[in-house]
């Protein structure tokens, strides 16, 4: 198979005047979705103090969202790919607009978990039309590195801002408004969906018994993994969501083997870089939000920070995060070749994600938290230009929606489960350092326990790089 030939797209390129548009209006798009899954975190005490939810239902203002979001990804990359990215995106932008503000004026939690559904149900449809229109608009080489940078910004800035956004609106405008401040996020989007470009829809069919397995099976992979924290690994119900997830997901491996038209194409499962590259997505995923979530717990249950303050000091990992993903990544790609510039990424998240195993009741913020962070987030952000550039080039461009899908999706559970986890590894290593030390100090152990692990899968992913990712150069004909 030639693939190069497939690679170019059939398309006239943007106006150059236009691609700053482009670039900008992907960038946000990709940065509201992801921002979402964190930001209403902060929030959840006064959420539920505001609508008396009950302890048992406040995780579904989370979950809800995420069970949508991750569950429907991969048939949301294929209807974009059958019945044109750029009406998909825009429905699921209203999608989601619409619920952030229902959502907002919510004066129950019923119908507030219903609009978490509905927003991540806009995520998923408006995500791998994203970056999909981002691999339509922007030839490969320099431009669309550049653009890569900025997208792989927007995604490790997002998780992080939602937590320093979440605090700020929570604590000075009410809890509505992390719903509320994608509304006119959502508007500016939609004025500038026409500056992109976008291949003519394929004549494809959709494998609807694919679709129903790989969906439900990812939905209830999600949904058991969510348990696991509140419920524990026992469970009942996480038991049976982990079967029905196994069953399913071995159903749907089984389709996409027999299928005519399989939800993947064999094409693009092709090339090794690009399975490496969807298989590193999923790993780092695991030690990223785990970095995120022993980090939030160890600033306010062992440091005593407000939920504000907590958020603030975000900051240095957001700044790390953007410059990298937005100014090194990208010449990273241009001077090394992918398998080195991913690995570099990786090596630095496991060092920043290392150092902070030094943390102890009483470190320093500017001895462990601070530089800690400024390292972890230059890694991540690294990683998320790197990554993606490698799991969606020389794909043709009228199948990148599913492309993109898989990356999106794999990191969305390679997430939920490493949390869910390492979690457990985190309270069983507290819950026998309690017997010979203080809370702080138990807690702390924990926390550090967890980051060893979420260092090691960074390193495990330098490996998997070094495996499946050939040492080309971005600009080397395939």
């Amino acid at each position: 198979m030639h693939q190069q030939e497939h690679t170019q797209a059939t398309h006239a390129p943007a106006p150059a005047r236009g691609l700053g548009v482009a670039t900008l209006v992907i960038s946000l798009a990709r940065f509201i979705v992801v921002l979402d899954g964190t930001i209403m975190i902060v929030a959840l005490p006064s959420i539920q103090s505001s609508l008396h939810i009950s302890l048992s239902d406040l995780n579904w203002v989370v979950n809800s969202y995420s069970l949508m979001f991750g569950g429907l990804m991969l048939v949301a990359g294929r209807i974009g790919d059958k019945y044109g990215r750029k009406n998909v995106f825009r429905i699921g932008l209203v999608l989601f607009g619409a619920a952030s503000l229902a959502g907002g004026l919510a004066d129950n939690g019923t119908w507030l978990i219903a609009c978490r559904a509905v927003q991540g149900t806009g995520a998923a449809l408006a995500t791998p039309g994203a970056l999909s229109l981002l691999v339509s608009t922007f030839p490969e080489g320099r431009a669309r590195a550049r653009a890569l940078g900025l997208y792989g910004a927007a995604t490790g800035l997002a998780a992080v801002t939602g937590l320093l956004a979440g605090g700020i609106l929570t604590t000075y405008a009410g809890w509505e408004w992390v719903l509320f401040v994608n509304v006119p996020i959502v508007v500016a989007i939609l004025l500038g969906v026409g500056r992109l470009v976008e291949p003519a829809p394929k004549r494809i069919s959709i494998d609807i018994p694919g679709a129903l397995a790989g969906t439900l099976g990812i939905g209830a992979l999600i949904l058991g993994v969510n348990r696991v924290g509140e419920h524990g690994w026992s469970d009942p119900a996480v038991i049976a969501c982990l079967a029905a997830a196994t069953v399913l997901l071995s159903g749907f491996v089984l389709t996409q083997r027999i299928s005519a038209a399989p939800m993947i194409p064999r094409e693009v499962l092709a090339d090794r870089g690009r399975v490496g590259a969807n298989v590193v997505t999923f790993v780092q995923a695991a030690g990223m939000f785990t970095t995120y979530f022993f980090l939030t717990l160890y600033m306010q249950e062992v440091l005593g920070y407000s939920a504000l303050r907590t958020g603030l000091m975000y900051l240095p990992f957001a700044v790390g995060t953007g410059l990298a993903a937005g100014v090194l990544g990208p010449q990273l790609l241009q001077r090394l070749s992918e398998r080195a510039a991913l690995s570099t990424g990786l090596l630095v998240a496991a060092a920043g994600t290392g150092w902070f195993c030094l943390i102890t009741p009483g470190s320093s913020i500017y001895a462990v938290l601070i530089p800690a962070s400024v390292v972890t987030g230059a890694g991540i952000g690294i990683v998320a230009t790197t990554g993606t550039s490698i799991g969606v080039r020389g794909i043709d461009s009228s199948e990148a929606g599913i492309g993109s899908a898989m990356l999106t999706a794999g990191g969305q559970v390679g997430g939920a489960l490493g949390l869910a986890v390492l979690a457990t590894v985190a309270a069983s290593t507290t819950r026998h350092a309690a017997v010979d030390h203080s809370m702080k100090e138990a807690l702390t152990s924990g926390y550090v326990a967890g980051f060893g692990i979420a260092a090691g899968l960074y390193l495990l992913c330098v490996a998997i790089t070094l495996v499946t990712v050939t040492p080309r150069h971005p600009s080397t004909p395939e």
